[in-house]
């Protein structure tokens, strides 16, 4: 039995979009041939080192630009219409926010400038709020949020209107571990409800434990996309991890591989991860987003 092709949310196809450097005529070309599919249901991280395009893919995607050759889906409508963004929610690198406005009103500017029915508003401004843990906050001016709330109340303008795609970029740039955390925690939240998200982050050990894909682009190029257990396992070798044997032992184990055409090739102490142990040791903030 063939299984089907799960919906697309993002489809990119030959996409190449250049700059004008000069009056010479002279271009740079930030995004070259890239096609690419984003399934619907997934947490989908864009990849790749400063210049290598990701921006600019984004800045297509939302249809604040458009290619130069190539087209860009969004649910199936292109990207240069004011529709395809209908079900888009978008929190940027770095968001700026009118500072002399508390959580509620800022969320809620946002909500009315999404549409948000007006018999719904405060009730949906309410529950985003609380969603992304911050009520205790939310009467607080903007001014006074640390980076951490600042990125959750971003997390929270970007969801008021229910999208069905979130895109983030870089959600946790100058976060500490704690609250990197929490947002990814919040990120597989918006997964298990059937959003679909779309992260860009240098943090790859998040990127990791958080997303079902990867595309990885280098100098505008797409280098590699797949599965991400996929690509970072290793099928052709086996991990046993076992408690500490003596030298004696430990010899008669080689010995017994060596008879089975198998070789031991190293003998390490497991070791946690250091995001791991932070976190297993430092207390975190009470819900209510006082920090």
């Amino acid at each position: 039995m063939i299984n089907p092709t799960p919906p697309v949310a993002i489809e990119i196809r030959d996409l190449t979009k250049d700059f004008s450097l000069n009056l010479r005529g002279i271009k740079l070309r930030a995004v070259d041939n890239l096609t690419l599919s984003i399934p619907e249901g997934q947490v989908f991280g864009l990849l790749g080192p400063n210049g290598s395009g990701k921006s600019t893919t984004i800045k297509i995607i939302l249809g604040l630009l458009d290619p130069t050759v190539g087209e860009c889906k969004v649910f199936g409508v292109p990207s240069g219409r004011v529709d395809s963004r209908l079900n888009v929610g978008y929190l940027p690198e770095a968001p700026y926010f009118y500072r002399y406005l508390s959580g509620t009103e800022l969320v809620r500017f946002y909500a009315r400038i999404c549409g948000v029915p007006r018999k719904r508003l405060d009730a949906r401004v309410r529950e985003v709020i609380d969603w992304v843990g911050l009520s205790g906050a939310a009467q607080r001016r903007v001014g006074t949020y640390s980076k951490g709330m600042l990125q959750r109340i971003g997390l929270a303008q970007a969801l008021v209107h229910d999208p069905r795609l979130i895109i983030l970029d870089e959600p946790t740039a100058g976060v500490d571990p704690v609250g990197s955390a929490e947002i990814s925690e919040l990120i597989l939240k918006l997964k298990a409800q059937g959003k679909t998200v779309l992260i860009t982050s240098h943090l790859l050990a998040q990127i990791e434990d958080i997303c079902d894909r990867v595309a990885i682009l280098d100098r505008g190029k797409l280098i590699l996309e797949g599965n991400v257990h996929e690509l970072v396992g290793q099928r052709e070798r086996q991990a046993l991890i076992v408690d500490p044997l003596p030298p004696e032992q430990l010899e008669e184990l080689r010995g017994w591989l060596s008879a089975r055409g198998h070789t031991l090739s190293a003998v390490e102490q497991p070791r946690a991860r250091l995001d791991q142990l932070f976190l297993s040791r430092v207390s975190r903030p009470q819900k209510g987003g006082q920090e």
